[in-house]
């Protein structure tokens, strides 16, 4: 993706693709959640818990959660290691009032905020992060090596930056069934669950101009992260990358 075009929605330009993805997020944000478990029959959970154990940030560290939605990152976060500090940064508010709601239920005793912001632009200093993460957003921001290298100038030296999205499948066989599900069950489905069919067209269509595994983990060398490494989940249908700053 190089911020002219946003995957899935044609002759948009980059500023027009940030309020159509924000605006689009807004539309399903009460559904959302519930629209995620029915479509992954909860395994999504075990996707994020993994990627959440890949951080490995200290304890008492601080950690950022990029495009953090209604929290799910956060939340296994602070629920692996409560002694962790996070912070998870959102430009849709009516995503981050659903985080909210949900911390007062779920990490009542923990160390979490959220705020209102553009990855792309973090509102922190200069290494004040000791890791970062980011759960299936990688698609829909402007600029993936931007993003990358602002994620990086937040990060202290030697912190982890995780991404957990989806990526092509190696086998032929299983990608021409996963292409099959995420490419017409998911809009089907999702439309239903999640309250907005364009919504849950526009979700898979995002993955048309990502690049796939091989070509993030470049993107992350090309931001000037080390160690660049990932592993495949969900019939190679998932990916998790990572990268030290």
């Amino acid at each position: 993706m190089n911020g002219k075009r946003a995957a899935g929605t044609p002759g948009l330009d980059a500023m027009q693709k940030s309020v159509y993805v924000r605006e689009m997020f807004a539309s399903i944000a009460p559904r959302y959640d519930r629209a995620n478990r029915v479509l992954t029959a909860g395994v999504d959970e075990r996707w994020r818990r993994r990627a959440a154990r890949e951080l490995a940030a200290p304890r008492g560290g601080h950690a950022l959660d990029l495009c953090c939605g209604t929290g799910d990152l956060t939340f296994h976060l602070v629920r692996g290691d409560p002694s962790l500090h996070v912070v998870g940064i959102d430009f849709c508010a009516p995503m981050l009032d659903g985080a909210n709601a949900r911390a007062k239920k779920e990490a009542a005793t923990a160390d979490v905020r959220f705020v209102e912001g553009d990855v792309m632009a973090l509102p922190f200093e200069t290494a004040s992060f000791d890791g970062a993460i980011m759960g299936f957003s990688m698609r829909n921001v402007v600029d993936i090596v931007a993003t990358l290298r602002e994620t990086r100038r937040v990060l202290r030296p030697g912190a982890r930056f995780v991404n957990l999205d989806v990526t092509r499948a190696p086998n032929p066989l299983f990608r021409s069934a996963f292409e099959l599900y995420f490419y017409h069950v998911v809009p089907l489905v999702g439309g239903i669950v999640g309250g907005s069919k364009s919504a849950y067209r526009y979700l898979p269509s995002s993955l048309v101009n990502f690049p796939d595994a091989d070509g993030l983990a470049e993107r992350l060398t090309l931001a000037g992260f080390s160690d660049v490494r990932y592993l495949r989940m969900g019939g190679g249908a998932i990916a998790i990358h990572v990268g030290s700053a």
